[in-house]
């Protein structure tokens, strides 16, 4: 797909605020730690065990509490407004310039499929 200047600084931004915004937060407690193996290969073959003996499939526990949710949300929501707010420092600037290489070699992004039927592509 060829983009016009918008498109790609638009684009560019989004990875930016991706990479310093989302990335390195609480998520990577999420990430961080053991995958269990399935043999499945849609972890429907995966069952934990809670403290009280219930079995729980995979697919449908729940890998985040209210309160981690919450913390998680709040430390996006606090580096996002911190990336606005100082997107015009020269020492912010410089920081987020030093990550453009890394953010470069992203995939594309593209419109997502819940705001498709509200948005003109």
């Amino acid at each position: 797909m060829i983009r016009n200047d918008e498109q790609r600084i638009t684009a560019q931004l989004a990875k930016m605020m991706a990479m310093l915004c989302v990335r390195n937060t609480r998520l990577e407690d999420l990430h961080a730690g053991l995958v269990p193996s399935s043999r499945t290969g849609d972890f429907s073959d995966v069952r934990v065990i809670d403290a009280d003996g219930n079995e729980i499939p995979w697919p449908v526990v729940s890998h985040l509490d209210d309160e981690g949710m919450k913390a998680l949300m709040k430390q996006i929501v606090n580096r996002l407004y911190t990336f606005h707010m100082k997107a015009e420092d020269p020492d912010f600037q410089r920081m987020v310039d030093r990550w453009a290489p890394v953010v470069a070699r992203w995939d594309e992004p593209e419109i997502d499929e819940f705001y498709k039927p509200m948005v003109k592509e």
